[in-house]
């Protein structure tokens, strides 16, 4: 057998270090062809003399510095040709590691190039969902998601000559789980930054922590299986064992359930449609012994409330939902705002935009670079 080919786009990230764990696994099943990151250019450094890729991306400062290296053996990209490096002949599978709305056009690239796309990247589905996945049709591309959820969702319903009615997707709740309400507005970064369940990046995180990251999901999802918003439900699940579950109309429900490491999911849409070890500790029901499950609290979580409102409105308002979100939740991390500030400038911005119902590509990222400019306004005024 053929090793299979994979660019990993944003290999230095927590998914790309998981996605090398399992080239590492299974090293004679995988050639990892081409390598990117944005800034961390000692890691990336280290990864290329490992797995010596032919093709490699890095963010300006970096490349100057590969370039000043003078090593051998790949062709250097800027990291703003991912999307050439997306469609190289030589490349069977893409891993989408990157973050934010920056996956977009390599998104886009890989699915026009026919090839298999891995998305752990959420930004793009939500952006520019209907765009990709008509591409997808059309080009003959397969899409086969990394998020844990995504994954369950796609593991449950793949082969299935039915339907299902409703998709539930689950979430851990998050860092502020069991935080009372009125200690939200004294959060740090730093605190929300302990997630109790998943290791992730920051921005994921903070999403996390607002419940806008499982928002983004229902839109995702919306995209990926074809689904109304209203099919899409979301179950707090604490112990994250049950990564989402799909219900059918005679009321049968069918669940994906596994340990908490990416890796699993990253795996199977690696090495689909096989299933080969992973080297991790296997589930122990007996152990765990209870499983729980709540509604999520959406008067002390309206950034879910809203991500759902975008996901029924459709069109450009879920670009301008995902790019004020990025700007507000970076502004957090800088320290400019507090915690609660960032669902009411999400919602200042989704709240003035005038929706375009059927946006082509231009249009979308009109809505993007309008929504982080208002976004920036709001800042200023909040910050002086």
């Amino acid at each position: 057998m053929k090793p299979c080919r994979i660019a990993i786009l944003g290999s230095t990230g927590s998914i790309g270090l998981n996605t090398l764990k399992v080239v590492d696994q299974h090293p004679h099943r995988f050639k990892v062809v081409a390598l990117s990151a944005y800034n961390n250019v000692g890691l990336l450094e280290r990864q290329i003399k490992k797995y010596r890729p032919a093709h490699v991306a890095i963010g300006p400062e970096g490349f100057i510095y590969l370039k000043s290296r003078g090593i051998k053996g790949f062709k250097l990209y800027s990291i703003g040709d991912c999307a050439q490096m997306a469609s190289l002949k030589e490349v069977d599978v893409v891993v989408l590691a990157m973050s934010g709305a920056g996956a977009l056009m390599p998104f886009l690239a890989a699915v026009r190039a026919g090839k298999t796309v891995a998305p752990a990247n959420k930004e793009a589905l939500v952006i520019a969902g209907d765009l990709i996945m008509g591409e997808a049709r059309r080009c003959g591309a397969k899409i086969i998601p990394i998020d844990s959820e995504q994954s369950a969702i796609f593991q449950c319903v793949d082969g299935q000559p039915s339907k299902p009615v409703l998709v539930h997707l689950t979430a851990s709740g998050g860092p502020l789980r069991g935080v009372k309400p009125g200690d939200f507005k004294r959060m740090t970064p730093k605190e929300i930054l302990r997630h109790p369940r998943w290791k992730m990046g920051p921005k994921i995180t903070v999403d996390s922590a607002t419940l806008m990251n499982k928002g983004f999901e229902v839109i995702e999802a919306k995209h990926l299986f074809g689904l109304d918003h209203r099919q899409i439900k979301v179950l707090v699940h604490p112990e994250a064992i049950i990564h989402s579950m799909v219900e059918f109309a005679d009321g049968s429900l069918l669940a994906q359930l596994g340990v908490t490491d990416m890796r699993l999911p990253i795996q199977y849409a690696l090495t689909y449609p096989d299933r080969l070890g992973t080297g991790l500790a296997r589930l122990d029901l007996a152990e765990l012994g209870a499983l729980h499950f709540e509604e999520p609290d959406l008067k002390n979580f309206p950034s879910l409330g809203l991500a759902f409102e975008a996901a029924r409105l459709g069109g450009t308002i879920p670009a301008v939902l995902n790019a004020a979100d990025e700007e507000a939740v970076a502004a957090f991390l800088k320290g400019r705002v507090g915690f609660l500030s960032i669902y009411k400038i999400v919602e200042k911005v989704v709240l003035r935009h005038k929706i375009v119902k059927k946006p082509s590509l231009e249009a979308v990222l009109q809505a993007d670079q309008w929504a982080r400019q208002e976004a920036k306004n709001i800042l200023e005024k909040l910050c002086h």
